[in-house]
C-alpha cells in the first residue's frame, strides 16, 4: 500500500516537472520567435538602405538623396562627451563606495540616489536638464544632450565599480597594508588594477544603454539637418533622426530611419559582445 502511494506521488511529481518544463520551453520560443522577428526585419529593411551615401551625405528634404552623415558624427560627439562626464564621476563614486564610505550613512544615502537615478525614465532626465540647462541658455545644444546622456552614464558606472572592487580579495588589501601602502596608492594601484576588466565592462554596458536613447535628446540637442560640430548649437543627431524620418509620410525618409535603426543595433550588439568578452577574461 505505501509502496503505491509513493509511486503515485512520484508519477504525479514527474507530471508536474514535464508540464513545467514543456511551458519553459513553449514560452522561451515565444519570445525567441518575436525577437527573431523583429532582428529580421530590422537586418532586412536597415540593409536595403545601407550604402556608401550613409556615410558620405547629410540628411536630405524629402524626394532627395542624402545620407546620415551629420547625424553619425552628431551621435558620436554627443556619446563620446556623455562618456567623458560620466564615466570619471562614476568611476570615483564606485570607489568611494566600494573602499571609503562602505556602510557609512553618506555612503548608504549614495547608493540610494544611485538606485533611483539607475531607474529614472530617461524622459524625466532630458525634462531636467531642458529646465537647468536649455531654457537658461536660452537654446538647445549638444552640450545639453551629452550632460543628459552622462546623467544616464553614472549611475551604470558606480553600480558596476563598486560590485567590482568588492570582489577583489581582502588578502590583496592586506598585502598591501602590510608592505606600507597608503590607502590612495592602495586603491589606485593594487584593487582598480584588479577590477580594470569588470569596471570598463560597466562603461561598455553604460555605452550601449545611452546610444540609442532618443527621449533626453528630444528636450536637449535636438536636430540639425546640417552638418555642424559645433556643440553650442542643436547638433543631428542617429535616435532623433528615426524619431523624425519613421514618423514622416516619405518612403526614402523610411529608408533612411531603417539604415540609422541597423547601425545603432550593430554597435550596441559590438559593444555587449565586447562586455562580455572583457567579463570572461581571467584576472
Amino acid at each position: 500500500m505505501q509502496t503505491n502511494m509513493n509511486n503515485s506521488v512520484y508519477r504525479r511529481r514527474r507530471l508536474i516537472s514535464r508540464f513545467n518544463l514543456a511551458m519553459s520551453w513553449l514560452t522561451m520560443a515565444f519570445g525567441l520567435f518575436w525577437l527573431g522577428w523583429i532582428f529580421y526585419t530590422l537586418f532586412y529593411e536597415g540593409f536595403n538602405g545601407l550604402g556608401t551615401h550613409i556615410f558620405t551625405m547629410d540628411t536630405p528634404p524629402p524626394g532627395m538623396e542624402g545620407g546620415l552623415r551629420n547625424a553619425i558624427l552628431g551621435s558620436l560627439l554627443i556619446t563620446f562627451f556623455g562618456l567623458l562626464v560620466g564615466t570619471p564621476v562614476g568611476i570615483l563614486c564606485g570607489i568611494f563606495l566600494a573602499e571609503f564610505g562602505q556602510r557609512s550613512k553618506l555612503a548608504a544615502a549614495t547608493r540610494f540616489m544611485n538606485d533611483i537615478l539607475l531607474s529614472a525614465p530617461s524622459i524625466v532626465i532630458g525634462l531636467f536638464i531642458y529646465e537647468l540647462v536649455v531654457v537658461q541658455q536660452g537654446h538647445f545644444s549638444g552640450w545639453a544632450g551629452a550632460l543628459a546622456l552622462s546623467l544616464l552614464v553614472i549611475p551604470v558606472v558606480v553600480r558596476t565599480t563598486e560590485n567590482m572592487l568588492k570582489l577583489v580579495p581582502n588578502s590583496l588589501r592586506e598585502a598591501a597594508y602590510a608592505l606600507g601602502t597608503p590607502k590612495w596608492k592602495l586603491v589606485s594601484m593594487v584593487t582598480l588594477r584588479a577590477a580594470k576588466t569588470g569596471v570598463l565592462t560597466g562603461v561598455l554596458l553604460a555605452f550601449a544603454r545611452i546610444s540609442g536613447e532618443t527621449a533626453p535628446l528630444l528636450f536637449t540637442a535636438l536636430n540639425n539637418q546640417f552638418f555642424s560640430t559645433n556643440m553650442n548649437q542643436p547638433i543631428a543627431n542617429l535616435p532623433n533622426v528615426i524619431y523624425q524620418f519613421a514618423m514622416s509620410p516619405y518612403g526614402d525618409w523610411h529608408e533612411l530611419a531603417w539604415a540609422a535603426a541597423l547601425l545603432i543595433a550593430l554597435t550596441v550588439l559590438a559593444a555587449n559582445i565586447g562586455a562580455r568578452i572583457l567579463s570572461s577574461k581571467k584576472h
